[in-house]
């Protein structure tokens, strides 16, 4: 259990850096339009607020990559900390900004954090 709750906490891990990548760097670009459905100008006009967001997914992954490297009880207790906060912020994003957020971060988000609990 412990091993399928660590290739979870990482593929959690790896999809903030993914969303970081994209809100930070390609927000402007066809990959980021394609995320937000922004036009050129939208895109343009809403960069910085989506780099700040970019900015707090990357604190999300490299969290979760700590809670993975970190020994016990430490990097069970991060992992624990940060799969809340992923859950947290996808539950807040899901409810004000778009219910897709839901599915792909709050979801998978608690499905890690049972697994990372059940292995505990």
């Amino acid at each position: 259990m412990q091993t399928a709750a660590n290739v979870l906490v990482g593929l959690v891990a790896v999809f903030h850096v993914y969303v970081m990548v994209l809100e930070m760097f390609l927000w402007e670009r066809k990959p980021g339009r394609e995320l937000s459905g922004f036009d050129a100008d939208m895109a343009r006009a809403t960069a910085p607020l989506a780099a700040n967001q970019g900015l707090y997914n990357g604190f999300l992954a490299a969290g979760l990559i700590w809670g993975l490297i970190a020994s016990d009880p430490t990097g069970y207790r991060v992992q624990i900390f940060f799969l809340i906060c992923v859950v947290v912020a996808g539950v807040y994003g899901g409810a004000t900004a778009n219910r897709r957020i839901l599915l792909v971060q709050a979801l998978p988000g608690a499905v890690t954090l049972a697994a990372v609990l059940a292995a505990g």
